[in-house]
């Protein structure tokens, strides 16, 4: 497996070279050059495997570089029973509010979120690959919420790797900045900027854009860029889709199609599912769930793809995805048009601030199986207070908007999937606005809550961020 660039400039690499790497010496993101295809046998064959052991066979497809020794090692370490319970990630049906569907529970890692499924195997792939050849690496990376702890928790105390992380400054609720700025591991630096997560992207797409900053300070990437992450997040499609389709009659599994809910912001997450769709994953619909902060629904509703400026990027109860210019699309569009118009069209969008592909907008659909949705803050209250009501499970805000999009479009026969994002517990105000009263605080949160904060904040300035990150990896 090689990996290019979407904008056509970087030689065919291998896994662990863009591992490390981040973006592409072009500007653009790698993506692999031929996507893998599973067959009907291949699915099957996988299970009665556990999570560790399919995230081997499923990585190893992208990561043909690793040994696979080495890669099963790494996927025992990251997904075993100190970091997460069993499973690791739990499927269940909530029939009680919807016939047909589902909630997958990707948050039962360190930090509560969805994050740490890619993250935590990052943190075991990386060091090791650094150890081989003897680098090192300054990690620069931006968060609206989950990934910088994520990260932080993954990589913390870990030799040979400096974690810089920029996090939009009163934007974040009060859990997620604790579980960053509590942490005192000193290769951990956290960057509060006066800005929005947009202010915070853009700022280290410049610093990596510096090609002598960033040759001179090894810096890498660890946020949805780095397809590493991305590798990983396809996993758990195949995961979830395997355990829905259990329940179906041996000889009628392969034709369980789902519907899968994916609340996104930077179109990671739904990335990863549409390379799992493509590989083969009987999934006939991914269905993209927003916030008031609808950018990506309005492409994929109009073919018309227009990020918002940082006084038009709303700040809601679902904070993670207050984003308004997703990094991961440009993978997709790339794929949509073809090397040739892609070289053509997408510049239009850095000359013009929007880019039309409504010309496409059938194909959105029809080929690629994408619909979307958006949620507002009532319908992040409603939903919440519904699934409680109902199955007696308390939902983030995020998976909220999940929910809310997929009782709106889920269709009779067809299982539908809500990709969980995190937990309730990060977001108590609110869970508490939607019931009405307070849910249990857990003792783990009081006493986060409580622990001294670490964090510098800076105005949106590139000079500035250079200064930090370079005097920081230095004494790294």
């Amino acid at each position: 497996m090689h990996y290019i660039s979407t904008r056509g400039g970087m030689d065919p690499a291998g896994f662990t070279e863009v591992l490390i790497s981040g973006l592409a010496p072009d500007g653009g993101l790698a993506v692999p050059e031929a996507v893998p295809v599973l067959d009907e046998a291949t699915l099957e064959s996988w299970r009665d495997l556990d999570y560790p052991a399919l995230a081997t066979e499923v990585i190893g497809l992208y990561a043909s570089d690793l040994p696979r020794e080495d890669l099963a090692a790494m996927t025992s370490a990251a997904y075993g029973p100190q970091r997460f319970p069993d499973p690791v990630v739990p499927v269940r049906e909530v029939a009680e509010v919807a016939s047909g569907l589902w909630i997958v529970g990707l948050s039962q890692g360190p930090t509560m979120a969805f994050k740490d499924l890619a993250m935590q195997f990052l943190g075991q792939a990386i060091p090791e690959v650094l150890a081989r050849t003897g680098q090192v690496l300054t990690i620069v990376g931006a968060t609206s919420g989950d990934t910088g702890s994520a990260a932080e928790h993954a990589f913390r105390g870990q030799e040979g790797v400096a974690v810089f992380m920029l996090s939009p400054l009163g934007r974040m609720s009060d859990v997620q900045r604790a579980q960053m700025y509590s942490l005192s591991d000193p290769n951990i630096h956290n960057i509060a900027v006066d800005g929005v997560f947009d202010d915070c992207q853009n700022l280290v797409k410049a610093l990596n854009a510096d090609a002598d900053f960033k040759a001179e300070h090894s810096l890498g990437a660890v946020n949805s860029i780095n397809i590493g992450r991305i590798a990983a997040q396809v996993v758990y499609y195949v995961w979830s889709w395997l355990r829905v389709s259990d329940a179906a009659p041996r000889a009628h599994r392969a034709e369980v199609e789902v519907d899968v809910v994916v609340p996104s912001g930077n179109f990671g997450n739904i990335y990863a599912g549409h390379l799992a769709r493509r590989m083969g994953v009987p999934i006939r619909r991914l269905i993209l769930a927003t916030n008031e902060n609808n950018v990506l629904d309005e492409f994929f509703s109009t073919g018309i793809y227009r990020p918002r400026s940082r006084g038009e990027t709303l700040a809601t109860s679902s904070p993670s995805m207050d984003i308004s210019k997703a990094s991961n699309l440009e993978r997709f569009i790339a794929e949509l048009l073809g090397p040739e118009e892609f070289s053509r069209r997408w510049p239009l969008l850095e000359q013009t601030g929007a880019l039309d592909l409504s010309d496409h907008v059938d194909r959105l659909r029809e080929e690629f199986g994408f619909v979307s949705g958006t949620s507002t803050h009532e319908d992040r209250l409603a939903s919440i207070r519904l699934v409680h009501e109902r199955s007696a499970t308390l939902i983030d805000p995020h998976t909220a908007d999940g929910v809310t999009v997929a009782l709106r479009l889920m269709e009779p026969g067809f299982p539908t999937l809500v990709m969980e994002t995190a937990t309730a517990d990060k977001f108590p105000e609110t869970v508490a606005e939607a019931l009405g009263s307070a849910p249990p605080v857990p003792a783990a949160i009081t006493e986060l809550l409580a622990l001294e904060q670490h964090v510098t904040e800076i105005p949106n300035d590139l000079d500035v961020l250079r200064a930090i990150v370079a005097e920081g990896s230095r004494s790294a």
